[in-house]
């Protein structure tokens, strides 16, 4: 069996419904899970034997701005032990958008989750340490959001002077 069909497989098994679709595009592997599975999926996927994805990569997010549920989620992960990178997607409502953090499972996620949390506004429940990276902490704004003005918002920020 290929190493893609054992994740779809194993996946499958151990969550069904909450499994909700599996692409392979261009020999990228994604696979979208209810957001509520999250955690149980990283760790699944973490602690198989035969998969042993140990590492996450990146984490980011997509605003499809007039979808039901606005944010979409994105994991990139890696197994060294089979060499393949694996997206794994969940999609948020628009109406206070949250997830799990799954640092608990991959330490490495903290930065990145951070910064999706800074620039999408998507709250990382249960993230050790989830503040800002880039604007300050009281800046109510969400640079990547669809609705953020291109040139960004006359006086929402104080500029450095000339040099």
């Amino acid at each position: 069996m290929e190493m893609k069909e054992l994740i779809v497989e194993k996946l499958k098994k151990n969550f069904g419904e909450f499994v909700q679709e599996v692409t392979d595009f261009r020999n990228d592997l994604s696979i979208t899970i209810a957001s509520n599975k999250i955690v149980d999926v990283a760790k699944i996927l973490k602690e198989d034997p035969e998969l042993e994805f140990v590492m996450c990569k990146d984490v980011t997010a997509i605003d499809w701005a007039t979808r039901k549920n606005r944010f979409t989620v994105v994991y990139h992960i890696y197994s060294f032990k089979n060499n393949i990178t694996l997206r794994i997607k969940a999609n948020i409502a628009e109406e206070s958008p949250a997830i799990e953090s799954v640092t608990s499972v991959w330490p490495s996620a903290n930065w990145y989750e951070r910064e999706t949390y800074d620039m999408y506004g998507i709250v990382f429940k249960n993230h050790p340490d989830l503040r800002r990276m880039y604007m300050p902490e009281g800046f109510q704004y969400h640079p990547l959001r669809k609705e953020f003005p291109v040139l960004g918002i006359p006086g929402s920020l104080p500029l450095p002077g000339k040099i």
